[in-house]
């Protein structure tokens, strides 16, 4: 089964066309600034990519026809249940009317998806978008009830991991539970009881020290800093979302570089990268707290999971909690793709959004 995955995001949109798990092939399509500027709304973009994937799809000799089904990336929708959902009208309504969370680039995945896979009568999905919301009831309270705690997670890469991890360990997702740390620009670490994402940290919320986002804040001094009249609120929520973190104590983004310069005695470098690790490793043991110990497994994946000397910090304090099972990366459009072929092969039921 050939199956056509949709990744929008900001300046691009990736894409590819898989023939069952083998990825036949990829492309990132760019968007410049000028390209945009035409669309006052973010949804107003849909045509213009679609026709753009059509192209592609043309110019590698891909007719829809030959496709089993689309799959867009999923939004910050409304809270869902995990899972692969058929596109309907109510979904591309909610996303058209601003009936979402954020708005953000991948609330299209659906919309362009749709719009290729109708005409063809062909079944369109998202999987486990970013709004997935599985949480105990205890896991929303915060210490304002003004502000209780929201699931927004790479979720996406999280439960591909965790079904990965399912068939490594031959327990089935539905028994399955684990601590998963996606570690990438930004960090989610989830807690899993019976393959349900039942807590998370919103990365851009708290958390670890990331190489974009700042993480878990004093609140007080946070208060302060943002009543200073130096920044306004905009400018507040960047540096919190992407100009925190790592980038704000070294000017950089990158941790192979920041490992690097670690290794050649760079000070600072050294205390930042042994930093990340640390506060990651204190969120990974807050998470296996939160399963009561009961988990099978400690996953750690994203890019970060590639960088060998930030991986041996974070081991060095997480070792004893458990059985680590280490899955560096992350495939996006593989994820979507198995996601839809899990329903397509009716190993899990399509869910309906409402």
């Amino acid at each position: 089964m050939k199956v056509l995955a949709i990744n929008p995001g900001a300046s691009s949109t990736k894409i590819g066309v898989f023939e069952d798990e083998q990825e036949l092939w990829t492309e990132s399509i760019r968007h410049t600034p000028e390209e945009l500027a035409p669309f006052q709304k973010l949804t107003e973009q849909t045509d213009y990519r679609r026709a753009l994937v059509e192209k592609a799809l043309a110019a590698h000799s891909i007719a829809i026809g030959d496709l089993a089904a689309i799959v867009g990336r999923g939004g910050a929708f409304k809270p869902l249940a995990g899972g692969t959902y058929r596109v309907n009208l109510s979904m591309l309504e909610d996303v058209d009317a601003g009936n979402v969370q954020a708005d953000h680039a991948s609330n299209l995945g659906c919309l362009i998806a749709y719009a290729l896979a109708e005409p063809a009568g062909l079944p369109a999905y998202i999987v486990d978008p970013v709004s997935v919301d599985e949480f105990d009831d205890v896991s929303r309270v915060s210490g304002l009830p003004d502000l209780p705690r929201r699931a927004l997670s790479h979720a996406l890469n999280i439960r591909a991991m965790a079904h990965r991890a399912s068939k490594e360990l031959g327990i089935p997702m539905e028994k399955l539970s684990l601590v998963v740390a996606h570690l990438g620009t930004g960090i989610s670490i989830a807690a899993l009881r019976d393959g349900r994402i039942v807590d998370v940290n919103n990365a851009n919320d708290g958390g670890p020290i990331a190489p974009q986002r700042a993480g878990s804040l004093p609140i007080t001094g946070l208060a302060k800093l943002a009543m200073s009249g130096k920044y306004d609120a905009g400018q507040i929520k960047d540096l919190l979302t992407k100009k925190g973190g790592m980038l704000a104590h070294l000017g950089t983004d990158n941790v192979t570089e920041v490992s690097q310069r670690a290794a050649a005695g760079d000070a600072k470098a050294d205390l930042v990268l042994r930093a990340m690790a640390y506060t990651a490793a204190k969120e990974i043991g807050a998470y296996a707290a939160a399963l009561g110990g009961k988990y099978d497994a400690i996953v750690i994946t994203g890019g970060m999971a590639h960088v060998k000397p930030f991986v041996e910090l974070l081991m060095g304090r997480i070792s004893f909690l458990g059985k680590v099972l280490h899955y560096p990366g992350e495939d996006e459009l593989a994820a979507l793709v198995g996601g839809t072929l899990r329903v397509l092969r009716n190993e899990e039921a399509e869910k309906v959004y409402q």
